[in-house]
């Protein structure tokens, strides 16, 4: 199945909250919504509507990739990802491909060096190359459900190439070219920090979160 972009929001949106906060899973739809308009974490940011991820989670469930649970008597529904890592699922994610695959789907193509620093919330990688090798796998075509990622040509004035998920349609995988010689500092710090502000946005979001529900 192809998802479209609003399936790959509730999707990735729940394998995150799974992972961070894994407390209030499954999610309401209140909380659900509240995870895919997030304004932090996410690329690009929605704002989508109650009845539409009510629509679509209820989709998604009828294909098997979610869990819906029905509380008869509050009337209450929550919803947990069945796409990964469950008895019935082709794709089964280590830690690190999960918390790969995860910020592919909520933050669009992504380096190594991006990865490792947006995904510090979903697993703590040693460095660039533990990010790097975790790819390797995940762009196996070899590997059991079939390679969930591609790498991208390199951008001008980029050190690395990006990756992409493939959980929206095939994206063609290109071989890696040779680092430049001297990357951008300037660039490259940037991006860094511009990583490092969004993680703390991200947490202050949960927190935020945390304390409406309580």
């Amino acid at each position: 199945m192809e998802f479209a972009a609003e399936q790959i929001r509730i999707i990735g949106s729940l394998m995150e909250k799974a992972v961070t906060t894994p407390e209030q899973c499954p999610l309401t739809l209140n909380a659900l919504i509240a995870a895919c308009n997030q304004k932090s974490s996410r690329e690009p940011v929605m704002a989508l509507e109650r009845g539409a991820v009510a629509r679509i989670a209820d989709g998604l469930a009828e294909e098997g990739f979610l869990n819906r649970e029905e509380n008869f008597r509050s009337g209450v529904v929550k919803y947990q990802q069945r796409l990964c890592n469950t008895p019935f699922s082709d794709q089964q994610f280590t830690d690190e491909e999960y918390a790969v695959v995860c910020v592919l789907m909520l933050r669009g193509p992504q380096t190594p060096g991006e990865l490792r620093t947006r995904c510090t919330r979903l697993h703590d990688f040693a460095d660039n190359e533990a990010v790097a090798e975790t790819l390797g796998g995940l762009m196996d075509a070899e590997r059991e459900g079939g390679a969930v990622v591609a790498r991208l040509p390199r951008a001008p004035g980029r050190r690395d190439h990006q990756y992409a998920h493939q959980l929206s349609g095939a994206v063609e995988s290109v071989p890696a070219d040779q680092p430049t010689a001297s990357p951008p500092r300037r660039g490259s710090a940037l991006s860094e920090l511009e990583a490092r502000v969004s993680a703390l946005e991200s947490e202050l979001a949960d927190l935020k979160q945390r304390l409406r529900l309580e």
